[in-house]
């Protein structure tokens, strides 16, 4: 696919505004002088990068929060199945479209909100969005009919995938590289937790005689509702170039000169330019940029785990051991224990990372992000094959407890490095490089949990398992493939400003 030339001249226009932050450039355009606006100095406080911690972490807080609110709905109503199947009349194997049909909303979402973001920033791709999951959170919680259900279903995972998808570009835009990892591991938590804890908040809800399937809506809205709110009076904008864009007006107006401007005015928003541009640019990087593909196939496939695991959890817990559905999703708390536990592997991987900056005077490493994944690697694969041959009654409930918590821990250290990553490398464009990833891993993880109960009943649990067991065996060698030609991928880069490491 042939490159747009004028998306490469942005991409290199905007690079350069942000890497020669301490001074205005002037420029010559024939016989016109502009001014190109930019920070003030490398300690600007307007420069989100030059924020206070306190701050930036109450705005990561936020984010977090956003992002949680909109994870947390894709899996509260997974216990409600049984129940919903029988109100509106149709087979278990259909309902899973309403946990299918939200993650599907989260593939296509990010196609619109990356970009928009990138042209009108952080706020403005989140906090509409968020809002419309508000009301159609509410919408699930009122419907009749399986349309209706699986209609809502579907817009709630749309505007919920905004969080999902811009939350990491937004912490690239307020922490350095070397802080950035802290942040991503809390952010990560946030995103893979709203999965593993939604199942027993839904069962819950579920067996309470006062509420019902209903208040699996009706928490979601609430929840993301006080988020909304105050992130609206509380978390400002945050990417550069539309604050730059900003400062360039209020400089226009302050001073009377017509002459200061910043790129980002520029960009054309004509419904042409959008279409061939902005919202083509994460598929044009899924289909041209070779760490964006290989990150995407590799983050796709463990992220389909997870959303598996909502089918099979209530197969072995609730069919075979009949526990009931409150305790039949407990075991999902083991699976939110190795999250929690593999957060310390990535954490434990930054002062190797800081250490790789200084010695390239300062410059992003991004391969010295992946060794984790060398780990989450071994522990996706000990863990299926675990699961799988330990998960039958015979066999004391604390083993496949165990497993899920080894195929959490592999799950969330690969989903956060192969995050930071793609932030790392794609800086400004780390919405539209995440949004890619996104669709990818949405798609798959929107598919699988529909042959899931097919595919366990027909093979049992252990065979079963282990065909997704030997998939992840395939794949060890490639986080040791990313370490060693990473590099040599970045280099390939129409969109990456850097191209060093």
């Amino acid at each position: 696919m042939a490159q747009d030339t004028s998306t490469t001249k942005d991409v290199e226009a905007d690079a350069a505004t942000e890497q020669q932050p301490s001074e205005k450039i002037v420029l010559e355009d024939g016989e016109k002088t502009e001014i190109l606006v930019g920070w003030e100095s490398a300690d600007d406080p307007e420069n989100p990068q030059n924020w206070s911690t306190p701050f930036k972490s109450w705005i990561t807080f936020q984010l977090g929060m956003l992002a949680f609110g909109a994870s947390l709905a894709s899996s509260i109503i997974a216990p409600a199945n049984r129940t919903i199947a029988e109100y509106v009349n149709v087979s278990e194997e259909v309902v899973v479209l309403n946990v299918s049909l939200y993650v599907v909303g989260f593939a296509f979402g990010p196609l619109v909100w990356a970009p928009v973001s990138e042209v009108w920033g952080r706020r403005w791709s989140m906090l509409p969005a968020a809002t419309c999951l508000v009301c159609f959170s509410i919408g699930t919680a009122v419907s009749r009919n399986a349309q209706t259900v699986f209609i809502n279903r579907f817009f709630s995972g749309f505007f919920g995938s905004a969080a999902v998808s811009n939350v990491n570009a937004a912490l690239g835009d307020i922490w350095s590289r070397e802080a950035r990892g802290t942040a991503v591991c809390l952010y990560g938590v946030c995103v893979v937790g709203g999965p593993t804890l939604g199942p027993t908040i839904g069962a819950a809800i579920l067996v309470n005689p006062h509420m019902g399937w209903r208040w699996t809506g009706y928490i979601v809205a609430l929840f993301n509702a006080v988020v909304v709110a105050t992130t609206y009076f509380c978390m400002p904008e945050m990417y550069p170039p539309v604050l730059l864009k900003r400062k360039a007006a209020r400089m226009r107006k302050q001073t009377g000169n017509t002459l200061y401007f910043h790129p980002q005015e520029r960009i054309k928003v004509d419904i042409k330019s959008i279409i061939t541009k902005q919202l083509s640019r994460p598929l044009m990087m899924l289909l041209t940029e070779p760490m964006v593909t290989c990150i995407a196939f590799y983050a796709s496939f463990v992220y389909s785990i997870l959303y598996l695991t909502l089918q099979v959890f209530p197969i072995i817990f609730e069919e075979q051991r009949h526990w009931g559905p409150v305790v039949a999703s407990l075991p999902f708390l083991g699976m939110f224990v190795g999250i929690l536990a593999a957060t310390g592997v990535n954490l434990g991987n930054q002062p190797l990372y800081r250490r790789k900056c200084q010695a390239s005077n300062g410059r992003p490493v991004p391969e010295a992000r992946l060794p984790p994944l060398a780990i989450g690697a071994v522990l996706m694969v000990v863990g299926l094959f675990w699961f799988g041959w330990t998960a039958a009654p015979r066999y004391p409930w604390a083993s496949p407890v165990v497993a899920a918590g080894l195929i959490g821990g592999g799950f969330n250290i690969i989903f956060q490095q192969c995050i930071n990553y793609l932030v790392d490398v794609y800086g400004l464009y780390a919405a539209s490089a995440t949004a890619a990833n996104t669709f990818l891993r949405s798609v798959l993880a929107a598919g699988l949990p529909l042959a899931a109960r097919p595919m366990y009943h027909a093979m049992g649990v252990g065979p079963a398992t282990s065909v997704l067991g030997a998939v992840a065996a395939v794949l060890l060698p490639v986080p040791f493939i990313f370490m060693k030609i990473g590099l040599v991928l970045r280099k390939k880069s129409k969109f990456a400003p850097v191209l060093d490491g």
